[in-house]
């Protein structure tokens, strides 16, 4: 696990998320100057011993170039096109560049919904596996021609993360067009300093993301450091590095202080806590009291039904939930019981549960080891 910047030196499996600004030009389209800078660098790495795994932005940036829609409001079928047109000269461009060092190259499209079922994501996983073993270099991105809004990553940064979490990669890297992250908006704060190192993605380092966007992208600093959460969290070490920089790539992994790397600590989830955390749909809330929040989180307890005090949403059994204090979640988990059984039993001891339902499938409402404490977000609702 990559605690320090001398431990770079013993990645041996990246992923490199390239944004749209690096790779498209309004004229040109792709930037092949770029590409091939990429290309040279992933090639360099090979030799080094390191297997590389691109997640690439661009293609619907590429698809309004040659489509005529630039400065255009597009509607979600219209993005879809985009994508769809974009991804070939996207992937003609990948496959150019990478052929100059006899380097073969695979297209991988996801949709968050791939990653929520388990045996899509260890069917990608694998395909992940075995492209890395015959020496081919994957360039994932989001199924744009068929994702919908419930099933959308969001942005390429956090598929990224999550790419990096399903192959068991060493680091997850953001190539952008800046220097990484900042204490002050360097534009507007001559005194702002280049963050070096995080060890910990508090509200403090959280605060220092301005969001900027332009035609080209959706992810600003904002979702890097979301991303870099998702990732740190599953014991990927994250970066942010400016692919403009001269061997850029070499740089950061022999341990040269460039852009900003995000620490992996000690609070870690598993991979199954990964997937409940960040890629489940939550299909409803579970509100408990205090006495049940300060068990879950203090001393390590399960959810029982005696600290449930009110059931929201139509969920089944084994699907993902939100656990609520107030108006703050503080974990999800998967339920034992649907919303249905849960309302009848809602704050009984665990002893009565039969004597309710007529059968009793567990004592406990979410399992310990189905749990996953502290999501960090506020209760919309």
């Amino acid at each position: 696990m990559i605690q320090t910047r001398q431990n770079l030196a013993l990645a041996r499996r990246v992923v490199i998320k390239i944004g749209s600004s690096l790779l498209t030009d309004a004229n040109t389209g792709v930037r092949m100057d770029m590409v091939q800078n990429i290309a040279a660098q992933v090639h360099s790495l090979q030799q080094l011993g390191i297997q590389v795994c691109l997640v690439s932005s661009g293609a619907v940036a590429l698809g309004r170039v040659h489509l005529g829609w630039l400065g255009k409001t597009l509607s979600v079928h219209e993005k879809q096109a985009a994508a769809a047109v974009g991804q070939t000269w996207l992937m003609q461009a990948y496959r150019q560049a990478f052929s100059t060092y006899d380097i073969q190259v695979a297209q991988m499209l996801l949709t968050k919904d791939d990653l929520r079922h388990r045996r899509r994501y260890l069917n990608a996983s694998n395909t992940g596996e075995t492209l890395f073993s015959a020496g081919v270099v994957p360039i994932v991105n989001e199924n744009d021609t068929v994702v919908v809004e419930e099933i959308k990553f969001g942005d390429n940064d956090t598929l990224g993360a999550l790419v990096s979490l399903m192959i068991h990669a060493d680091l997850f890297v953001m190539m952008t067009d800046v220097d990484g992250l900042y204490n002050a908006n360097p534009n507007h704060d001559k005194h702002a300093e280049r963050c070096s190192m995080i060890h910990a993605l508090d509200d403090k380092v959280m605060a220092m993301a301005g969001d900027t966007d332009n035609q080209f992208g959706t992810g600003g600093m904002q979702s890097k450091l979301i991303a870099s959460k998702i990732a740190i969290r599953g014991g990927v070490a994250s970066a942010i590095i400016n692919g403009h920089e001269q061997d850029v790539l070499n740089r950061l992994l022999t341990g040269e202080d460039v852009g900003t790397l995000f620490l992996c600590g000690t609070d870690r989830h598993s991979r199954h806590q990964h997937w409940i955390a960040d890629l489940l749909h939550v299909e409803g809330q579970i509100h408990i009291d205090r006495g049940a929040a300060q068990a879950l989180e203090h001393k390590g307890a399960s959810l029982l039904p005696i600290g449930v005090v009110a059931v929201h949403g139509e969920f089944d059994k084994g699907d993902c939930v939100e656990v609520v204090v107030g108006d703050v979640v503080i974990a999800r988990g998967l339920s034992n019981y649907n919303a249905q059984e849960l309302k009848r039993i809602q704050g009984l001891a665990s002893q009565d549960i039969e004597s309710v339902l007529g059968y009793m499938d567990f004592k406990s409402v979410i399992h310990r080891d189905n749990l996953v404490l502290k999501i960090g977000r506020v209760n919309d609702e």
